[in-house]
């Protein structure tokens, strides 16, 4: 299997699919690389090179015990984008992976980046606290790990469809939607799934967000279950400078999934890459 091995030893696995200026995909949580195989084939048959690493304890990459933090997050990531010595990159983040992106450009820097999408991602900031009043309650994040914790094969089952919107009338979530979901969930360890909880409910991305200098295109939707809008997107587009933001109309968190949407998003990375 190809894989990148970071400077402590974690093997990372990675797809890379596709000649051309490169495309990075980033996955959120609780998922892997598949996530974004819809998304790989888009970028190559229309002449890019993708790439989607699984983040270090989910998928194939190892299953460690520790480093569920944005900070080893984000070397991991330079780890792969230096073993691979990929430039002039287009970075796409979904999720609690808009995190990670926001902070590798926090911590590294652009140098090696052309642009960045951020679907349903978790930036700014998500938890509720004194500096951040709208965002998501404490408890909520508490009951999201007790879940896991209780019984997470079941748990994981359970946020499929709130993941989806598969809760609304007329929605065109699949069940291999959801069957996904939940495999990619069960591939990842447990520890990795409660300590990534507290990750992107508590950490500030504000700073990262400051230092993006690159053109940026934040996708939401306004039926976001998981991650929602207001919190997050329609914050971050007030902080990046060169930022668009679009908002899909009743989509839900999985954007890149959910027949109707998918395709809409799909065309819409592809026009952003092409501009």
């Amino acid at each position: 299997m190809p894989v990148c091995t970071t400077r402590d030893g974690t093997e990372i696995f990675y797809k890379d699919w596709g000649r051309g200026r490169p495309v990075v995909f980033i996955h959120g949580w609780p998922l892997n690389g598949d996530a974004w195989q819809d998304q790989l084939k888009a970028v190559a048959d229309a002449g890019f090179r993708g790439i989607a690493h699984d983040r270090r304890g989910h998928g194939r990459s190892t299953p460690v015990y520790d480093g569920y933090d944005f900070d080893t997050f984000a070397d991991d990531l330079d780890d792969l984008l230096t073993h691979l010595d990929l430039r002039d990159v287009t970075l796409v983040a979904h999720s609690m992976g808009g995190g990670e992106l926001a902070r590798y450009i926090g911590r590294h820097g652009t140098g090696r980046i052309r642009s960045a999408v951020l679907l349903s991602s978790v930036t700014p900031m998500m938890g509720q606290g004194p500096d951040n009043p709208d965002g998501v309650p404490r408890p909520v994040f508490e009951d999201i790990k007790s879940g896991i914790l209780a019984e997470r094969s079941q748990f994981w089952q359970d946020t499929a469809v709130a993941f989806f919107s598969a809760n609304r009338d007329g929605n065109k979530v699949t069940q291999g939607n959801k069957d996904a979901f939940w495999y990619m969930a069960m591939a990842q360890t447990v520890e990795g799934a409660v300590l990534c909880v507290d990750a992107f409910a508590w950490t500030d991305f504000h700073e990262d967000l400051r230092k993006f200098d690159v053109p940026t295109l934040i996708v939401h939707g306004d039926d976001d279950q998981i991650v929602p809008l207001d919190t997050t997107g329609r914050k971050a587009v007030e902080i990046i400078p060169d930022a668009t933001l679009t908002v899909y109309e009743g989509a839900s968190h999985g954007i890149a999934a959910v027949p109707g949407d998918k395709e809409r998003f799909n065309q819409d990375l592809l026009d952003f890459l092409t501009d």
